[in-house]
């Protein structure tokens, strides 16, 4: 597959396999290592939108001149975000909480071009999830497929309980497609 001229500021293989199977490769992969912590009162969009935009800021600087694409992506519950869970104890109380109810699944697309331009697209999902039986949210706690992301993966065993998506696909698992693949044309990136 044919490298294209953007420096992808994300160590998420998700990101990588999503962009790849839309024929959009990176040239190089850095990942941003930036302070994740929420402001106080910011909510979670503006949360998402800003963690987007300060990754792609902060490898910019170490690549000026470059075109950088970041990412972020959280699970919101209300106006509550579902950081990483730390532990099994952690995950088993995220898995009661979205049980029989809708989250969201927000993410911030966050392009910054060879001559500082920005530009940040947006995408909230929907995900509606049945309800668990405390053996299911076990189950699920067990497979540890939820470690090192945001409330938990659309993509494996977890699908399984999901009702209803209405939104990106792409999005929940961690980068809009479309969203991005409209940044990285806008910026003639083909």
């Amino acid at each position: 597959m044919d490298k294209k001229d953007f420096i992808l500021a994300s160590a998420s293989p998700y990101r990588l396999a999503l962009l790849e199977q839309i024929g959009l490769s990176p040239k190089l992969v850095c990942p941003a290592d930036i302070d994740e912590s929420c402001q106080k009162h910011e909510t979670p969009s503006h949360y998402v939108k800003r963690m987007a935009t300060e990754k792609a800021a902060r490898v910019a600087k170490l690549h000026p001149g470059e075109n950088i694409l970041a990412c972020d992506t959280v699970v919101v519950v209300g106006r509550r975000i579902l950081h990483k869970a730390k532990d099994e104890e952690e995950q088993t109380a995220v898995m009661r909480l979205v049980s029989g109810r809708a989250s969201h699944v927000l993410s911030a697309v966050c392009l910054i071009d060879r001559n500082g331009r920005r530009a940040l697209r947006f995408s909230d999902s929907r995900v509606i999830t049945k309800h668990l039986s405390e053996k299911e949210i076990r189950d699920y706690v067990a497979t540890g497929e939820w470690k090192g992301c945001s409330g938990y993966k659309i993509e494996g065993r977890f699908a399984g309980y999901v009702r209803k998506i209405v939104g990106s696909y792409s999005g929940i698992v961690g980068l809009p497609l479309y969203e991005t693949q409209n940044l990285l044309n806008g910026a003639g990136i083909r």
